[in-house]
């Protein structure tokens, strides 16, 4: 059983982050190792409660205090099976997903919650440091193909499961590496780009096949893909980004974040020498205050701009949780990114009215205070401001995918949000062709895509096989199966 003092015993922590002046000077990740004995200490947090609500954050259902008891008694490698069984990706989700699980911890009623994503990150990676990434390929054939179009997290998930099962999985990314926005919308510091090779190593053992500098619909026809496989998963993702229609768009020096990050993360690979898009010397302002724009902001910082302002239209967070989400739902609350301490400045409440510019290129943007409101925002009288500008970065999020090529050429059917739609077993309306991860949700996160994928796989055997025994974690029953 677990410790039923360790959370009087140990107070919550977490590895500390690298000295700013030294992690802007580079790409690695910013956090510093951890011991192997605070994370012991940490693991003896979990009060292995009679009703695990840490279960219900978690879109995969990971049997959290099991591997955190596991943890605490340094049976790392029972850990990792432990963690392994609910996640095909626990080092992803471990740095990425801003972890719901926490936020539903019953020790977070009344003190700090238990650091299930840290635990989550040491097991994964202690498993991987000791050979635990040992390729499980599948001992029969089921003579199977499927077609795996994309490679984020909901493609990979899904294609490692079908793998598994026996069936014959390639994937197919337009892009000229796989990994989908995990390589190239996500910066170095956050996840080093290793971390998803070492993964993707353990899938191509698996028989996974995959093929780049390939859009589907393009470079493939999509009658060859429907002729080729036996069954089709879409996992393009939600790429279409949201657009502000204020008067200066045009103008030079204004951007999406994607095509920003994207060239900022080939340069550090080394795919390009220097990024078209480089915030070296100019004063930057990020329009939105998300996930993304945090990415945009620490990575402007480490390319040398001369000041980083992320402006965001929702009113500056409480502090600690607002009444208005009450445990177990995710909080509202000020979040902090490594990024937002390492200088710049971030603005709330303001919405951006119009860019100017001079010569074609902008050079400063015009914002008014206010207050968020649903549909819409209200200015505040008497608050129009200016900013200086000469790079401007869009992260106001995704509309859902684009249509264009495949998604037409399949025919599937879309929701009135713009999203491909699917039945329970995650199939589009044309046989065959499934769909999981933000394509079909939309924009989300990490859990949720792994989640989805693993389910879309379930729903993709049991197409294939009539029955499948491969674990479905967002199935109606699936609380109870756990």
């Amino acid at each position: 059983m677990a410790d039923p003092s360790g959370f009087l015993k140990h107070s919550r922590r977490t590895p500390a982050r690298r000295p700013v002046p030294l992690r802007l000077r580079d790409w690695r990740e910013v956090y510093q190792p951890f011991s192997e004995k605070d994370s012991r200490d940490q693991a003896a947090r979990c009060m292995d409660c009679g009703v695990p609500f840490c279960h219900n954050g978690c879109p995969l259902g990971n049997l959290i205090p099991e591997w955190n008891e596991l943890a605490r008694l340094g049976r790392w490698e029972d850990a990792a099976d432990r963690l392994h069984a609910t996640n095909n990706f626990p080092e992803f989700t471990g740095r990425l997903c801003p972890a719901p699980c926490e936020a539903s911890c019953v020790l977070g009623i009344g003190d700090e919650p238990v650091a299930i994503k840290l635990l989550e990150q040491q097991i994964a990676d202690t498993a991987i440091e000791s050979g635990g990434l040992t390729p499980r390929p599948a001992a029969v054939a089921t003579g199977r193909t499927v077609a795996v179009v994309g490679s984020g997290p909901a493609g990979l998930a899904a294609a490692q499961q079908l793998a598994r099962a026996g069936h014959a999985v390639t994937v197919f990314e337009r892009d000229g590496r796989v990994g989908g926005l995990m390589r190239y919308g996500i910066p170095e510091f956050k996840m080093d780009s290793a971390v998803l090779d070492r993964r993707l190593a353990q899938l191509a053992a698996e028989g996974v096949r995959f093929i780049t500098h390939c859009e589907v619909g393009v470079d493939l026809a999509v009658e060859d893909l429907r002729a080729g496989f036996d069954a089709i998963l879409l996992a393009t993702g939600a790429t279409v980004a949201r657009e502000l229609d204020v008067e200066g768009r045009h103008l030079g020096g204004i951007h999406l974040a994607m095509e920003y990050l994207v060239q900022a993360n080939k340069v550090v690979e080394g795919a390009l020498e220097r990024a078209p898009i480089d915030a070296a010397g100019k004063h930057v302002v990020i329009i939105g205050g998300g996930d993304t724009g945090a990415d945009c902001y620490g990575t402007a910082l480490r390319q040398g701009a001369a000041s980083v302002t992320q402006l965001d239209i929702h009113a500056r967070p409480p502090e600690t949780r607002d009444p208005s989400t009450p445990w177990p739902t995710y909080p509202l609350m000020l979040r902090m990114s490594a990024a937002h301490e390492e200088g710049g400045e971030r603005v709330f409440g303001v919405n951006s009215t119009s860019f100017e510019g001079a010569d074609g290129a902008v050079t400063g943007l015009h914002l008014v205070s206010g207050t968020r409101i649903p549909g819409g925002f209200v200015p505040d009288e008497g608050t129009d401001a200016h900013l200086p500008a000469d790079l401007v970065l869009l992260a106001l999020g995704f509309t859902g995918p684009e249509t264009t090529g495949l998604l037409d050429g399949l025919g599937v059917g879309l929701t009135k949000r713009g999203l491909i739609g699917r039945g329970d077993d995650y199939q589009t309306d044309v046989p065959g062709v499934f769909v999981a991860g933000d394509a079909g949700r939309g924009q989300s996160l990490i859990v949720w895509a792994i989640a989805e994928g693993r389910s879309a796989a379930a729903g993709i055997d049991g197409y294939l096989s009539e029955g499948s025994q491969l674990p479905n974690p967002l199935a109606p029953t699936a609380v109870a199966l756990r």
